[in-house]
């Protein structure tokens, strides 16, 4: 018994130390660099200089970061809400026993695996461009010309514009997630409920949801997690990098951290590491709350 732990520790060291040093250590320093003032992200310790909560104080006051912040809740909620009801009625169809299934899950999957820069492109270049775009085509063709006429990345029509356009290619990947759990569902489940009457819309609620919490919540801790990190959107989509339709935390984050592109923001990476310490603490909070609200039965298949 002696030899085995000893073999389990000496396997498991290499593992624990590569895990401390790429994820609790900076981990660990981030949360402390947010109590201080740091000019450069690559200073010493003694160079830093302890101000406490000054900088979340300093955040809070900010309005371009409460606006930062209000335009990732306008995500999170009505993108979630779109992406994961979208993702889940996908999910259910294809598995009602279609045909081509295995072909239809990939075409909703494909924007997954292109690039964010590549989608994005696509959608500015071929489908919001205002004289060949898309949805420019397509109303003049219904004959709604004030639509066709429309400045879908104007100013007022950016964020929305930016906002449907990532939750396209959001929907494929929480599809899969839910499919992986509707396939888990016995069949002997639907079969019995047939036999007693029950309609499709009356299955789905009394034995696809209840048997779905779990991966729900693993759903939106997903949603969640990606967006807190929406980066790459906001920079394609404006030239501007302090654009108000645009700006996330993470764009925030990444000016005060490098003070890079058309801005006149002093570099300051204790600020840059407050925001992501408090991104990171609303990610944590969205899996609790999620956890309370939404509790699972214990069900023996």
């Amino acid at each position: 018994m002696k030899q085995n732990r000893t073999m389990v520790v000496i396997f498991l060291t290499p593992a624990l130390l590569l895990f401390f040093a790429i994820f609790v250590y900076p981990i660990a320093r981030t949360v402390m660099m947010s109590l201080f003032s740091v000019e450069n992200v690559t200073s010493s310790v003694s160079e830093w200089t302890f101000t406490g909560f000054k900088n979340y104080a300093d955040l809070a006051q900010t309005s371009l970061f409460r606006k930062s912040m209000w335009n990732i809740f306008r995500i999170w909620a009505v993108g979630g809400l779109v992406v994961m009801s979208l993702a889940l009625l996908f999910a259910v169809i294809l598995n009602s026993g279609i045909r081509f299934k295995k072909f239809f899950r990939a075409v909703i999957y494909l924007p997954n695996i292109i690039s964010a820069v590549a989608l994005a492109t696509m959608w500015l270049q071929y489908v919001y461009a205002p004289r060949w775009g898309f949805l420019t085509d397509f109303f003049s063709w219904l004959g709604l010309e004030d639509l066709a006429a429309t400045q879908w990345t104007a100013a007022g029509n950016k964020f929305w514009a930016l906002t449907f356009a990532y939750c396209f290619g959001m929907v494929g990947y929480h599809m899969l997630i839910f499919s992986s759990g509707i396939e888990k569902i016995p069949h002997e489940f639907y079969e019995a409920s047939s036999i007693d009457g029950a309609s499709k819309p009356r299955q789905f609620t009394n034995i696809t949801l209840p048997l779905l919490k779990g991966v729900v919540k693993t759903n939106i801790t997903m949603w969640t997690i990606t967006s807190v990190g929406f980066f790459v959107w906001s920079q394609l989509f404006s030239t501007v990098t302090t654009d108000l339709d645009t700006i996330t935390p993470m764009v925030y984050l990444y000016l005060q951290v490098f003070s890079t592109g058309n801005t006149v923001m002093e570099r300051e990476a204790g600020l840059g590491a407050a925001v992501g310490v408090t991104l990171g603490l609303l990610v944590v909070l969205v899996f609790v709350l999620t956890n309370l609200l939404i509790r699972e039965d214990e069900i023996e298949y």
